[in-house]
């Protein structure tokens, strides 16, 4: 095989890596029941006229399964971190105690367990979609590299490399799914 198709395989492999991230970056944001930091990771405090991550103003703790304690680096972001995490819609009420805020994760419904199945779901489908994505570019990459010499043999083995690839990554983002789900729905 040509070092043409090579790279382009290797390119193909490495967007697909990071496709296989992000999905999985999407899937540990959808909570399980279980109170974990990464709930917060999506919430921006009003810093001083600047939208800053909550983890870049205060320490984010999980005492236990079912608490998320805030502590901020300064008291006089509390009530900017209270109104934060309230405007981020996460479906939790956090409590301020003058010095940390903590925040009590209610059990999760069998109704909304199904819902963030649904959600989790969703995801696991746009990652297939952006392996597909990355196997579709991959070919059309292999397949002007006619115009470069690269042989008709060369070029379907190439494709052949991307689809193998193609489908181990499509089976790596269903282990993760199946996982969440599994998660989600563990009492």
């Amino acid at each position: 095989m040509s070092e043409l198709v090579k790279k382009q395989i290797t390119d193909a492999k490495a967007a697909m890596d990071r496709a296989i991230e992000h999905a999985d970056n999407e899937l540990n944001k959808i909570r399980a029941g279980k109170a974990s930091p990464s709930m917060l990771d999506d919430v921006y405090v009003d810093y001083y006229g600047t939208a800053t991550p909550l983890s870049q103003v205060g320490s984010v703790n999980t005492p236990d399964a079912r608490t998320i304690v805030v502590q901020p680096w300064e008291k006089s972001l509390l009530s900017a971190i209270e109104k934060a995490i309230m405007e981020a819609n996460l479906g939790v009420n956090p409590q301020n105690d003058g010095v940390i805020i903590r925040i009590n994760v209610p059990p999760l419904t069998e109704e909304r367990r199904r819902d963030l199945v649904k959600k989790a779901k969703g995801e696991a489908e746009n990652g297939k979609i952006a392996i597909r994505n990355v196997r579709k570019d991959a070919n059309e990459k292999i397949r002007k590299l006619k115009t470069e010499g690269v042989s008709e043999d060369e070029m379907k083995t190439g494709e052949a490399e991307v689809q193998k690839l193609t489908d181990s990554y499509i089976v790596k983002v269903d282990q993760l799914s199946e996982a969440k789900e599994k998660d989600i729905m563990t009492v």
